[in-house]
């Protein structure tokens, strides 16, 4: 896990997310508790439990972001979930363990990752050395030398071993010089086709196919194809091959799961939408009953993978939802409790989306302006054009939904879209988009309401 403090975390999502001061400080310190208790006394480690975080706040104002360049910054297993896909015990839908499940999922692929990377020199020493057998194949009076201890296989090796060495390292040296790369060459990979078998079933059963997968892999022999590729291509397949004989997977597992359970942070999205209290209407049935499940996951239970069994109880939970019709207190007594820090994100303005346009290392203005820039097309947005761009994202969030930044795509697609159409044609062109270009472009929507609301 990385170190930072919670002054750096708040300056690395600072580049990316514009204002929401309150929610990046709140999750600073959560990550940092993180870094704190590992340094505890290991009796007292197991005592400390995360604090879960509930984010309140409307649509698009920089909510799934702030928890998803988190994980980024601490590299740790990080899923992005809705709460309204779970439904309770006993309905057709997904079980609120298969979150952990998928944490686990993510954790596996991403230390087996880091391990194969360890690895790849080794491994793509290993795949020359496949690569140049296949090149060279080995004489045969060397493989019954070896076969056979009759034939004298000293005397024999020796007498074809100078020959034989010299033009393998010189084909060595071609192919680190790339000089083979347009040759052909016919290796085996195994043939991982295996017959699709989809179950409907139950809850809880999602991982069975991935069971009969394995069982049927173990039962039936491996099969082998031929392929003629190039060298290259050749090279990575055989690298592939070799890393994934280097890597350990009882480690990978091992780490992966400790991984989870130290670092592991759930991104719980829509949390509004499972709250409120069960009554007669609708989807309301199982609302509740989703709450009672999902709350031994956060409160700390132990959960069944395919890779063993994952404890929960320093997972930390972060929750979020715009809450517009529903409110926390609508969730059940217990959850809440288990959700200590509630931050409430500002709705976003005309300034902020001058600032979202303009500051972040990902700004849309930067997007577009390098889009463009590969048809040799050169964009200049003006100081005042931006300004226009933020007043009408501002007027048509008022006037209909307000769903924060995510207005700036609608309005910028709808502004540049007669430009990204004729880019190939207009190689060397330079373009100013100031706030006159922004008014007649976007004058229709702006005077028809009706319009705006479908269009923008």
């Amino acid at each position: 896990m990385q170190t930072f403090t919670p002054r750096e975390i708040v300056s690395e999502l600072d580049k990316y997310i514009v204002g929401q001061k309150d929610a990046k400080r709140s999750v600073a310190i959560a990550l940092r508790n993180r870094w704190r208790r590992q340094q505890v006394p290991e009796d007292l480690r197991d005592e400390i439990a995360p604090k879960n975080i509930i984010m309140i706040g409307p649509t698009g104002v920089g909510k799934t972001e702030i928890a998803r360049r988190l994980a980024r910054l601490a590299q740790a297993p990080f899923l992005k979930i809705e709460a309204s896909k779970f439904t309770e015990v006993g309905y057709v839908g997904r079980d609120v363990e298969s979150m952990i499940r998928d944490l686990t999922d993510q954790a596996v692929n991403m230390v087996k990752g880091e391990e194969t990377r360890n690895v790849e020199v080794k491994a793509r020493e290993l795949a020359e050395e496949r690569l140049l057998d296949l090149l060279l194949p080995r004489p045969k009076i060397e493989k019954k030398a070896e076969d056979n201890p009759a034939f004298g296989s000293l005397p024999a090796l020796e007498e074809e071993s100078p020959p034989q060495s010299a033009t393998r390292e010189k084909l060595r040296r071609l192919l680190k010089e790339g000089r083979l790369d347009d040759r052909y060459v016919e290796i085996e990979t195994a043939d991982r086709n295996l017959p699709v078998v989809e179950i409907f079933s139950a809850s809880g059963m999602e991982e069975m196919d991935i069971n009969l997968r394995d069982m049927f892999g173990n039962l039936f022999p491996q099969r082998r194809k031929r392929r003629r590729v190039k060298i290259p291509e050749a090279l990575t397949i055989l690298s592939n091959e070799e890393a994934q004989k280097l890597v350990d997977m009882d480690k990978v597992i091992r780490l992966a799961i400790e991984r989870v359970e130290q670092s592991g942070i759930i991104f719980l999205d829509e949390i509004d939408k499972i709250a409120g209290r069960e009554s007669l209407q609708g989807p309301d049935v199982s609302r509740e009953g989703v709450q009672r499940d999902i709350l031994p996951i956060v409160e700390g239970t132990t959960v069944t993978t395919k890779y063993g069994m994952v404890k929960t109880d320093h997972i930390l939970f972060i929750a979020a939802g715009a809450f517009h019709v529903s409110k926390p207190s609508d969730l059940i007594p217990e959850l809440q409790g288990r959700f200590p820090i509630r931050v409430e994100l500002d709705s976003l303005g005309k300034e902020d989306f001058i600032r979202i346009l303009t500051e972040p290392q990902n700004a849309l203005i930067k997007q577009y302006t390098a889009l463009l820039k590969t048809e040799s097309v050169e964009l200049t947005f003006t100081d005042d054009g931006i300004a226009e761009i933020a007043e009408v994202a501002q007027l048509i969030n008022e006037r209909s939904e307000n769903i924060g930044a995510r207005r700036l795509y609608t309005i910028m697609e709808k502004l540049l879209e007669q430009i990204s159409f004729d880019a190939p044609e207009a190689h060397g062109k330079k373009i100013i988009i100031d706030a006159v270009y922004v008014r007649d472009k976007l004058k229709d929507f702006v005077e028809d309401e009706d319009l705006s609301r479908y269009i923008l």
